[in-house]
């Protein structure tokens, strides 16, 4: 049995279907399992679980052979705040999988994850990699970049179509890289097959780098007309990160990863992996 923790999400459930593809015994654990039903016609387990609620975990992880963790709460305030559920929620389930006896868990990281990111979200998912590679669990860390779904999409694309205007942290000139989760959801597979990844930290990205006003232009030849684009100043980013942090977490870290994007390298070059694991990736159009 496979367990997948945020299997409701953009890469759990493209992991779930491509899984349930190979008739292979998937569990779900969502917080909300209505959310979880066309899953579960395709075949899944479906079952409660919260990253909050240790006797979730161990329930959740009994006859399982591997862990798959894809849940985050980057956005999350109050109870949900990402110290919570991307901090001690992932280290109870990884207790939770080693008392159970997991052979294999594998957690998404993030590609830009670093102990002094100041970004709390990127600290957090270096802190988790490193209490999961003492912990004694056979182990496969994958490094995404930017999912394409939630950034160039949600973020950007969303608006554009529903309103005809957006607005952009920064001057969106900053060349970064998009991944779909479907693709990850390969390297996941890849990984719970390949004996090689065994161990490993897997960086993952998309075929090319651009800048989010480059997906704005995407976008325009979409809907055929000039967007409205509004731009929030870097410096407004810096003064009111700080003021959030302590009322609304998540939007203050949302505005850390939105000067980090446009002050920092965020392009990717997936040569090196492709050369190990060759697949042709999904371009953002």
């Amino acid at each position: 049995m496979i367990l997948i923790v945020g299997g409701t999400g953009a890469l759990g459930s493209a992991v779930a279907r491509r899984l349930l593809a190979q008739e292979r015994a998937v569990r779900i654990m969502t917080r909300t399992p209505q959310k979880a039903g066309e899953l579960q016609e395709l075949g899944a387990e479906v079952v409660q679980g919260d990253l909050r609620d240790k006797a979730s975990l161990a329930r959740a992880c009994q006859d399982v052979s591997v862990v798959i963790a894809a849940a985050h709460s980057v956005m999350g305030n109050g109870s949900d705040a990402s110290k919570y559920v991307d901090d001690r929620g992932h280290k109870w389930l990884i207790d939770a999988a080693k008392a159970a006896g997991v052979e294999r868990f594998v957690y998404t990281s993030a590609l830009v994850a670093d102990p002094d990111s100041s970004v709390p979200f990127f600290h957090i998912k270096y802190e988790i990699e490193q209490y999961l590679r003492h912990n004694g669990l056979e182990f496969v860390i994958l490094r995404p970049t930017a999912f394409m779904e939630s950034h160039a999409y949600m973020l950007i694309g969303q608006p554009i179509l529903e309103n005809g205007k957006v607005t952009l942290f920064g001057p969106g000139e900053n060349p970064r890289n998009f991944v779909a989760a479907d693709d990850v959801a390969r390297f996941v597979l890849i990984a719970l097959d390949d004996p090689r990844t065994t161990g490993r930290v897997i960086a993952v990205g998309g075929p090319d780098n651009r800048s989010n006003m480059q997906v704005v232009a995407l976008y325009e030849d979409i809907v055929a007309r000039k967007v409205k684009v509004s731009h929030v100043p870097l410096g407004m980013l810096r003064l009111m990160s700080p003021l959030l942090r302590p009322f609304q977490p998540g939007l203050s870290q949302v505005m850390q990863v939105g000067i980090l994007n446009e002050t920092t390298d965020q392009t990717f070059d997936m040569s090196e992996t492709l050369q190990q694991y060759p697949m042709t990736l999904t371009r953002l159009e």
